[in-house]
């Protein structure tokens, strides 16, 4: 029951429903990350469980990887959202990828999405932002802006739109929550972006994370990128 009370609750908040795209030459890439609201609209329609939610919760690091009892996308921190516009986390690298087709898209490649962090691709950007040059941060000549864990408005995750808009008019590609991306290791899937646990170093383009595609915690969403011929 209260399940299904979180749910109506999630379908019922402000922008459930597509996502907004930005251009990236021939391809797409969401706004922003794939928001609870989103992701519970998805749910609705196909009916899907995911991991955490059959296992009993998701993962928070604390001394070592811990089980979250409750801890699921639907209530990330293991109580109702204060927003549906959080990111959805707690999916696994598969639970992600299946959202994204079932949007139309598929998971960005790592090249494509640090293309996009750092790369100004807009044909008329607003100032002060310059077409064709690449940034040291996903927010610009600085990681301010982002929301890591230094000073700033947000404890934790903070929902969809509200930091300050970076590259190409991206937000939250540096830090918020690690974002999966398409790239193969083996068992292992690459993150990219860094997270609200982290400090801004994170953030940099260099950065090589990789986690087991199975793995599911509360720093881990994803946003997802379109194909020219996707549909809206």
């Amino acid at each position: 029951m209260k399940r299904a009370l979180i749910l109506a609750l999630l379908l019922g908040a402000v922008g459930a429903g597509a996502q907004e795209r930005v251009a990236i030459g021939a391809w797409s890439i969401d706004r922003t990350e794939v928001t609870i609201a989103q992701f519970a609209r998805y749910a609705a329609a196909t009916g899907v469980l995911t991991e955490a939610e059959r296992e009993g919760g998701g993962f928070e690091y604390e001394a070592g990887w811990q089980r979250r009892a409750g801890w699921t996308w639907r209530t990330p921190d293991g109580v109702p959202p204060a927003s549906a516009q959080l990111p959805a986390v707690h999916l696994t690298h598969a639970e992600a990828a299946a959202y994204c087709r079932w949007a139309g898209g598929r998971l960005p490649t790592a090249a494509e999405w640090l293309s996009a962090a750092y790369t100004e691709q807009r044909s008329a950007p607003p100032a002060p932002w310059v077409r064709g040059r690449s940034y040291p941060w996903p927010t610009g000549d600085s990681p301010a802006g982002a929301n890591t864990r230094g000073p700033d408005p947000w404890p934790r995750a903070a929902p969809a739109g509200q930091t300050r808009a970076g590259v190409n008019g991206l937000h939250d590609m540096g830090a918020n929550v690690w974002e999966w991306a398409a790239d193969a290791r083996g068992g292992e899937r690459r993150t990219l972006g860094g997270s609200w646990w982290y400090g801004p170093e994170q953030m940099q383009a260099d950065v090589q994370a990789w986690k087991p595609a199975g793995f599911y915690a509360v720093y881990i969403g994803f946003r997802c990128a379109y194909d020219a011929d996707a549909r809206p």
